[in-house]
Formats: C-alpha cells, structure tokens, sequence
C-alpha cells in the first residue's frame, strides 16, 4: 500500500479533466502533480484556476511517466488517445483512470486490457453513473429481490450533442468519435450491465441519421440494440446523439415481482399499491459533467489502490460493455445478428 499522498497526473484540459481534477482534490489520499496539454500555457493556466502551485505543465507524455510522483494517469482527452496513452500508461507502471470510451476498435481494447493486466496496475473506467445516486438506489432494490427475477432492462441515451459541446468539432468524426454508442450511448449499454448482471450472448441492431443530419456526423446518430443475456433476460438500448430535445437518461427494468421506471416503483410486494411510487433521488438527468458523481468515482479508484483490491468498473470489466457496442454496429451493418465475444476486428 502507498503510505504517502499518491501523485495524479491529467491528461487533458476540458471540462471533464476539471471534474477530474476538483475530486482528486478532495481526496485526502491523492494530490495533482501534473496536467497535460499540447498547449504548456493551457496546462499551465487550468492548474492555476484550480490553485495547483505544486503542479507541472506538460506537452509531451513521456515528461509525465518518467517522473516517480506520479501513480496515477487520468486520462480526459479526445477518444482516439484513450487507448494508446492508457497502455502508455500502464506500461509505465501507472494506475489508470480512464474516460469512455476506453478505445474505438477491436483491436486497441484487447491491447488496452492485455497492458493493464500484464502490468498488474489498478483501473476505473468513468462510467460515472454506477455511483448515481439513482443507481444506487436501483441496485439496492434489486438486492432485496424487490423486483423479483428480472426479465426485461431497457435503457435509454437521449441528447443532441452539438457545438455547445467542446468536443463536438472532433467527435462528429468516426476516426475520432467511433459510433453513437462508443461516443455518449455507452452509459446505457453499461447500465443495463450493472443492473443485469451477465453476460450478453447476442446482439441485433439497426441505426440511421435523420435525413437532414443538421449536426453533421459522419455515421449513424441514432440506433436501436436488442441484447440478449446469458440470464435470459432481454435488453434494449436506444441511443441518440441528435435528439432534438433536452438530455434523457431512461431506465425500464421488468420483473416478476415489479417494475422500477426511473425513479419511480412498483411492486407486488408493496400490498395495497395501486400506483407508480416515486422515490426523491438524484437523476441522472443532465449531460453537465459537474452533475456527475466524479468524487465518488475517484474515492473507489484509490481504495482500490490502497487496499489492493480490483474494482467492479475495471478496464477488463469495461471491455464487455464495449464488445457491445462494437458488435452493435457490425449487426446494424450486416442485418445480422452478432456474437459479442466473436472477433470484432474491422475486417
């Protein structure tokens, strides 16, 4: 176990890298030592904002790995540098916190996994949204069986992500923003997975754009994935990256005892219930990144440091949720049904 104050180093300096950084600063285990940019006047400036005097602005990765203060890599840059700094990274002897998605091909997520697990490093994959407190109230309810044997996850991602985004300009780009799922709809394929908990043996998709595409990307913005679980249970995600309506995070489980629909109950062991019960909670009703509970995220990566112990959103957890997606839009493509843990490879 470390017994001294772990040194973090962020890759990145957008609005998630702030996130990042203001839960690192929480912790009373862990302090940033290093920011990353291609830009030494960016880093430097963030780090002032955040009142880091003891911190280091780097342009190049390997300032950062060669320096012993640093245990931790948080990796908060465009997608496509997710999985070479990562195996970087954890080659270099570093914990890894990395942002979705944690790489955009078949390929790069195998080599990803295979690094961390050859360097026995400790990962977090920031589906922030298993520590939402709406989550966490869900997963308690399935605990007490009060929803009985599921049968049925259907799990939504609704937003319209446009120039109000900072990434936007790269992300509408496949080479940079992989597919609808692998960019924002993840989140859902993800939750269904924490909810159900098994493994997904099959999946069918469909996907289009609308047919005026005003917000310009380069593939299918909207797509509809049926999953089939080793349970038995069915899924559903849908996803949309061009939602002309506010962000909507949707959650439908169905079991032989209840339903749960968002935050709202219903259960045949409530006798006398005659409706939906609503439960105050915190929804995950926003695309805001402040909204998320980054703090939480953060404070389970470095008990598992501390303790030794491998976390339940690993990189090697992360790799199903991603087989997933991947196998998505090779069905939408193909019109067939895919095995997720067939080769998902490009060719």
């Amino acid at each position: 176990m470390i017994d001294r104050k772990m040194g973090v180093a962020v890759l990145g300096t957008g609005w998630v890298a702030g996130e990042h950084i203001k839960a690192f600063q929480k912790n009373p285990h862990t302090e940033v030592v290093a920011i990353l940019s291609r830009d030494r006047a960016r880093a430097e400036a963030v780090a002032g904002q955040h009142g880091l005097t003891r911190c280091f602005a780097a342009t190049d990765l390997d300032e950062i790995l060669q320096r012993e203060e640093v245990d931790i890599v948080t990796i908060c840059t465009p997608h496509h540098l997710h999985a070479p700094q990562g195996i970087a990274a954890a080659s270099a002897g570093k914990h890894i916190c990395v942002e979705k998605p944690i790489a955009l091909n078949y390929r790069d997520l195998l080599a990803l996994d295979s690094a961390i697990a050859q360097a026995r490093v400790k990962s977090v994959v920031s589906f922030v949204l298993r520590w939402n407190p709406l989550f966490k109230t869900i997963k308690a309810m399935l605990a007490d069986g009060l929803l009985g044997q599921l049968y049925y996850a259907g799990v939504d991602y609704l937003s319209g992500i446009g120039d109000w985004y900072t990434g936007y300009a790269w992300m509408r780009r496949k080479e940079y923003g992989g597919s609808n799922l692998l960019s924002a709809g993840c989140h859902a394929v993800d939750a269904a997975r924490w909810f159900v908990q098994s493994r997904v043996t099959e999946v069918f998709a469909m996907a289009n754009t609308s047919a005026r595409n005003r917000l310009g990307y380069d593939y299918d913005t909207n797509s509809v994935t049926l999953m089939r679980f080793a349970s038995g249970v069915l899924g559903k995600i849908g996803c949309s990256i061009e939602s002309a309506h506010p962000y909507f995070f949707n959650i439908l489980l169905q079991g032989d005892e209840g339903s749960v629909r968002n935050n709202e109950v219903f259960s045949k062991r409530w006798p006398g219930q005659t409706s939906w019960a609503a439960i105050p909670t915190i929804l995950p009703d926003t695309a805001e990144v402040s909204h998320h509970p980054f703090v939480d995220q953060m404070a389970h990566l470095v008990d598992c440091i501390r303790h030794d112990t491998e976390s339940h959103c690993s990189v090697r957890d992360a790799v199903e949720t991603h087989r997933i997606c991947l196998a998505s839009e090779r069905s939408a493509g193909s019109g067939q049904p895919v095995d997720p843990w067939g080769e998902l490879d490009e060719t």
